[in-house]
């Protein structure tokens, strides 16, 4: 199984004035950085809950067809674009819509054929003969949870004011923020597929 991006996010979950204002910047010569510091705590984020935060567009790579149920990583699903095969002659071939269900309502979200449908009965070829495109994602930006998005503005605080790995300093005491990203992020993780 591989994942792959096939069309990111549009936008961040957090904007660059929403991060200024959390950082308590009033000037705009770190706004570069400031925006790249939201990519990279939103796709730590992602990786971390296992989700997608902002639509965005993903394929599903498989070496041959699951059972009757297809769990689609990266929730919430929003849709299935296609399913497509290759055989083992190189011919290509699309799963017909109809064969199938999408369920978005599951969290993560899956393909499940309909009654008295099969898979497509041909030999694919060896690798990677099956791909999945999906959309998924809460929407835009406003529709992302609050405690997500304030996960992710702590990430951007603390790389933002430690822009090295080790802090280091006398008379300092480091400790982690009790009520921190963690706590904040828990209930959205995604333990299975």
């Amino acid at each position: 199984m591989a994942l792959t991006l096939v069309t990111g996010p549009a936008v961040e979950p957090v904007s660059v004035s929403e991060a200024k204002s959390h950082l308590r910047v009033d000037i705009s010569d770190d706004d570069t950085l400031i925006g790249t510091l939201i990519t990279v705590a939103r796709a730590h984020v992602e990786q971390h809950l296992r989700r997608a935060l902002v639509t965005q567009t993903w394929d599903l790579v498989l070496d041959g067809f699951p059972g009757a149920v297809l769990r689609l990583p990266l929730p919430p699903l929003v849709s299935v674009g296609s399913i497509t095969y290759m055989d083992v002659d190189g011919a290509a071939g699309t799963v017909s819509a109809g064969d199938y269900v999408v369920d978005t309502d599951e969290e993560p979200g899956r393909v499940v054929l309909k009654s008295g449908e099969t898979w497509p009965a041909v030999v694919l070829r060896e690798a990677a003969g099956v791909r999945v495109r999906f959309t998924a994602g809460y929407g835009n930006a406003s529709a992302v949870p609050a405690p997500i998005k304030q996960a992710i503005l702590l990430l951007v605080g603390s790389l933002y004011e430690n822009r090295e790995d080790v802090l280091v300093a006398q008379g300092v005491t480091v400790m982690r923020i009790p009520f921190g990203v963690q706590a904040l992020l828990m209930p959205y993780r995604i333990l299975r597929l």
